[in-house]
């Protein structure tokens, strides 16, 4: 039996650009193309296809639609593939795809669509439980790994992290709390712990936010 997808994205000059080169493969089936979320999961539950093929993002809110989807897929249609298709050489939504776990799951750079014969395997990958990252993004979360072990960031747990990210955007404390679901109290400790590791001194506290966002950006690049 062939494989039946759907494609999802908001140009339509993308969708019928990746289905001519899925067209090229005569056991791949596309039997809906949509322009945003809705029409997505509408699709989906109509269709009931093996695989859905992503942009990241989409109307309404040209975020992270595709991420979202993917992710809200794992309690709704557990045996649906998704491949989310993004032009953003990003290790973090790479990671936001998979924290819910890997299996059924891909993540391809725009640029790769041209092979036809790599989005077939990794068409068929997913389809078979199996996860697909682009080698874009493998490379650059290898190496932003080996960057963040040589920093003082390191030494910062994965809650720590978070809260440090939300700094870094300029939040305050109660907007972070209220971002990561902690109390005022909790994120205070979680910020002086992060302080305290990042050997910041006696500064003020804006100082201290201002630099631990440098370093964090540093970090990130």
């Amino acid at each position: 039996m062939g494989i039946r997808l759907v494609i999802a994205d908001d140009s339509l000059i993308a969708r019928e650009g990746i289905e001519h080169i899925l067209a090229m493969e005569p056991e791949l089936e596309v039997v809906a193309s949509v322009g945003d979320l809705e029409e997505l999961a509408a699709a989906v539950d109509r269709e009931r296809p093996d695989v859905v093929l992503t942009d990241i993002r989409m109307p309404p809110s040209n975020s992270d639609e595709g991420i979202r989807f993917a992710n809200r897929m794992r309690e709704t249609h557990p045996e649906l593939g998704v491949i989310v298709l993004s032009q953003y050489e990003e290790p973090a939504f790479a990671l936001t795809l998979l924290e819910q776990g890997s299996d059924r799951r891909g993540y391809l750079l725009k640029d790769r669509l041209h092979d036809h014969a790599q989005l077939r395997a990794a068409i068929e990958a997913v389809v078979k439980g199996g996860a697909v990252i682009d080698p874009k993004l493998v490379d650059a979360l290898v190496n932003g790994k080996a960057r963040l072990e040589r920093s003082p960031l390191g030494e910062l747990t994965p809650r720590e992290q978070e809260v440090l990210s939300e700094i870094a955007q300029g939040k305050s404390n109660n907007a972070i709390a209220e971002a990561l679901f902690l109390t005022k109290r909790a994120v205070e400790k979680h910020i002086n712990s992060i302080f305290l590791k990042l050997d910041l001194g006696p500064e003020d506290d804006v100082s201290k936010r201002v630099k631990a966002t440098l370093l964090f950006l540093s970090a990130s690049d």
